[in-house]
């Protein structure tokens, strides 16, 4: 008797069912697959992979193409997309495409860009394609109809292709707007530096969130309050140090293109002697893990939910449910924490 056939003697079901069990299909009963799993532990029955793959044609892997790895942000992405992929019977095979990687081509012309589409994933190494962050032009597009493969986007519309995307500008200009209710009339902005400018634009869109939201109370954003960085905790930092120390200007608030930037500027702000939100109002965007200890108000965009929403509707394609394509908005919600808080009284009665 074959191994497979005692594991679906002892758990009562068909060998079929067993393998669709461990395979993670979603027509499997959490009863019944818990039966099947607990079966195949006491006899110590592991599916082969390679077996697998034979007879189905699957891999039972996903493709997943990020721009960096060294980002929170992405990492959390990853995470909920790795936890889903696992928890499935999926494996996961990371393809890295630094937007600024040292070859020093554009975006058409990047060759580890080229060989992703033109070689890897025809190979057949995987059965879908997550791409997060990632603004397939023309050619990718048909290069990812002809392999026929499931795909979802994470980060913006693309034509006929299941996306998720941030609606950033109104990201943006909710965060804007919960300082002008506080009663605050000069805002700063960090945005993303012009190196940031890449698939789908989210400085831009962020920047002009925060200029509309100015501009709905009558307001003109002040290309003085303008500072870049490189949506990290030391960049974030430095433009603070710079903004604050120019005696032209006196922000009473800041608003962050992200968590990171906008904890760095909390730690700008302290080491110059002012307090938060005593002197200065902090607000970032992303719902970063260190966002609660540092007390910073932000518009929580779940990433690891983003990457988990993924894996279900890419589960869904590979079990043969093909929906016409379209984007889907993705939640975001406005976390006030206690750096955040009404303007001083001096800024107040000068206004």
């Amino acid at each position: 008797m074959t191994k497979i056939q005692k594991v679906a003697d002892l758990a009562g079901v068909s060998t079929a069912t067993v393998s669709r069990a461990l395979a993670g299909k979603p027509s499997v009963s959490p009863a019944t697959r818990s039966r099947v799993e607990a079966a195949a532990r006491e006899l110590d029955y592991v599916v082969s992979a390679s077996a697998s793959s034979l007879a189905s044609g699957k891999t039972r892997n996903v493709g997943v193409v990020v721009p960096f790895i060294d980002s929170w942000f992405y990492v959390s992405v990853l995470k909920g997309i790795q936890r889903s992929l696992a928890d499935a019977g999926y494996d996961l095979t990371l393809y890295h495409l630094d937007p600024h990687a040292g070859d020093g081509q554009p975006r058409p012309d990047n060759p580890r860009r080229r060989r992703l589409f033109d070689e890897f994933l025809r190979r057949g190494r995987v059965d879908a394609l997550i791409a997060v962050s990632l603004e397939l032009d023309r050619a990718e597009l048909e290069s990812l109809t002809a392999i026929n493969k499931p795909v979802v986007g994470i980060g913006g519309p693309l034509p006929g292709i299941q996306t998720l995307s941030l609606d950033d500008h109104e990201v943006a200009k909710l965060a804007v707007e919960h300082l002008l209710a506080l009663g605050h009339r000069s805002i700063a902005h960090i945005a993303g530096d012009q190196d940031f400018e890449i698939d789908f634009h989210l400085p831009a869109h962020r920047r002009e969130g925060w200029e509309d939201a100015l501009s709905g109370v009558g307001l003109t954003a002040d290309p003085s309050l303008l500072r870049t960085a490189d949506f990290t905790i030391a960049g974030g930092y430095d433009a603070t140090l710079q903004l604050l120390g120019d005696p032209r200007i006196s922000p009473t608030a800041v608003f962050a293109a992200s968590d990171e930037m906008a904890i760095g500027a909390m730690l700008a702000a302290r080491d110059l002697g002012r307090s938060v939100p005593g002197d200065l109002s902090v607000i970032g965007i992303d719902g970063h893990e260190l966002s609660d200890f540092f007390g910073l108000t932000t518009v929580d965009q779940f990433p690891e939910v983003q990457g988990r929403h993924a894996v279900e509707i890419l589960l869904h394609q590979l079990d043969g449910d093909r929906p016409e394509p379209g984007n889907e908005d993705l939640p975001y919600e406005l976390v006030v924490r206690k750096s955040t808080g009404p303007p001083p009284a001096a800024a107040v009665s000068a206004s």
